[in-house]
């Protein structure tokens, strides 16, 4: 650690601090430690497949689409379970095989494939107004999926293998309505609340995937796709290392339903995981907020709202998890007003010993400079004032390699409320809940998982309708 005080003689600049935190490991099959998720899973395989608590020995998986792009995916899935090579800077894919890579296997059956016809394609292409070519989409898609679903053995996990034309023709939609107001959808987000009400998680795989016309690299497509096809069908296959035990880690977002677009309402989004990494996704309550009056468009809750919120996660988080934290750390991507923070830390006092509020944000404002041609080092930290900035991108220094495509900018941190934690603990787990992705294979993110998702989960609790509860496992999210 070292500190650096600059200025002239008649003025005192604020100190910087710097400090440099190892990346952190990830926990694999047999107890086997790595950085990063791709060598665990070559090495060891993924961890819940010893010991085998969540592991999927096989898979049965539905696919939805034409004759042409069913055929096309599942070739292009069987290819992946084989294994792809890589190239110099992105590993080979090992496959998804009982003997390598995941450890596990695909199961196709025609029973569990259901056909959009030529028919049912007109039907759609064919209408003039965009919404309603969205909407003749989606009723088509949820008779598909309710089909599939009815199975004596349903589907785990359904791929919908929408064809060129009516994936673009369907994308996304914009329209005016004289209720709801001007609105946007979008076709991923849509499919995702259908399918939860059949309770199958999903994924879109475009005809440009499945004939490899993406230009990107095979095996770094199949790394992300199988990971994520893994952890959909009940597998983890990592967990971090590092994280303090009974601990509850919350994100606390904000999201506009379509019911409130013509009003000032808000609703409240809280995402909270334990020290293995298990999580829940839980809609709160809306609330008003007016960004005219209120100076800001940030959303902020009141101290009433605010208690209430901590009030329901902690209630589910315990009958979800089957236990009780004893610590709650809480991660909001705004800074805290008084009234928030106030209704916060009392209802967090009443049901844990310790707890932590901390406001995390992007910025590019603030950057280190490096005296050689490298980026700054993922996770190096430095602090200035009240304010700590951690790179959670950047050189990887353990593999000598950098991933990322742009010049990396430290998170900010801000607003350490509560004295019950070392702030060095604190940005610690925030560098541990960067690489608790399981959407990809990524060896981390920029922001944590608290609050990587606030933004893809809000956009698909739009979707849900107010009188409908939404399901709580991440899986049906990603």
């Amino acid at each position: 650690m070292r500190k650096m005080r600059t200025g002239t003689n008649n003025t005192v600049s604020p100190t910087l601090t710097c400090e440099y935190f190892s990346e952190p490991k990830l926990l694999f099959a047999e107890g086997y430690q790595h950085i990063d998720p791709k060598i665990g899973i070559l090495s060891a395989g993924p961890k819940s497949f010893e010991p085998r608590k969540q592991h999927p020995d096989a898979i049965r998986v539905g696919i939805i689409g034409t004759a042409e792009t069913i055929d096309s995916a599942r070739k292009w899935l069987e290819r992946g379970m084989q294994g792809i090579d890589g190239t110099v800077d992105h590993p080979r894919f090992p496959g998804f095989m009982p003997d390598r890579g995941f450890r596990s296997k695909l199961i196709f059956d025609p029973a569990w494939e259901s056909q959009i016809s030529q028919r049912e394609i007109d039907s759609v292409l064919n209408v003039r107004g965009q919404r309603d070519r969205f909407e003749i989409l989606l009723n088509v898609l949820n008779d598909k999926i309710r089909i599939l679903s009815e199975k004596d053995r349903q589907p785990e996990y359904l791929i919908v293998a929408i064809p060129d034309d009516l994936y673009k023709a369907c994308r996304t939609v914009d329209y005016h309505d004289k209720v709801l107001g001007s609105v946007h959808r979008d076709l991923r987000r849509a499919i995702k609340v259908i399918a939860m009400r059949y309770r199958i998680p999903t994924q879109i795989l475009r005809q440009v995937t499945s004939e490899d016309r993406t230009g990107d690299i095979v095996s770094k497509i199949y790394w992300n796709y199988f990971t994520g096809l893994y952890f959909k069908a009940g597998g983890m296959p990592w967990s971090p290392i590092g994280l303090a035990p009974s601990t509850c880690y919350i994100g606390i977002s904000f999201f506009k339903p379509f019911s409130a677009s013509k009003s000032k309402m808000q609703t409240s989004l809280a995402q909270a995981f334990d020290e293995h990494g298990d999580g829940l996704v839980l809609r709160g309550y809306e609330f008003e907020w007016d960004p005219n009056k209120e100076g800001t468009n940030s959303p902020h809750l009141s101290k009433p709202d605010a208690y209430r919120l901590i009030e329901l996660i902690l209630t589910r988080y315990t009958e979800v998890m089957g236990q009780s934290p004893q610590r709650v750390v809480v991660h909001k991507s705004s800074r805290y007003w008084e009234d928030e923070r106030r209704g916060f830390t009392e209802a967090l006092q009443k049901h844990v010993s310790r707890y932590a509020l901390m406001a995390l944000t992007s910025q590019s404002t603030f950057r280190l400079m490096t005296t050689n041609k490298y980026p700054p080092i993922r996770g190096t930290s430095f602090r200035i004032g009240d304010l700590d900035y951690l790179y959670t991108t950047g050189f990887i220094q353990e593999l000598g390699e950098f991933h990322g495509v742009h010049v990396p900018a430290p998170i900010q941190i801000a607003d350490h409320i509560g004295q019950d934690t070392a702030r060095e603990t604190l940005i610690k787990e925030i560098l541990i809940l960067t690489k608790m992705n399981w959407n990809s294979a990524h060896l981390g993110g920029r922001l944590p998982i608290t609050l990587r998702f606030s933004q893809l989960v809000g956009d698909i609790m739009r979707e849900v309708p107010a009188d409908v509860e939404p399901l709580a496992n991440f899986k049906y999210y990603m």
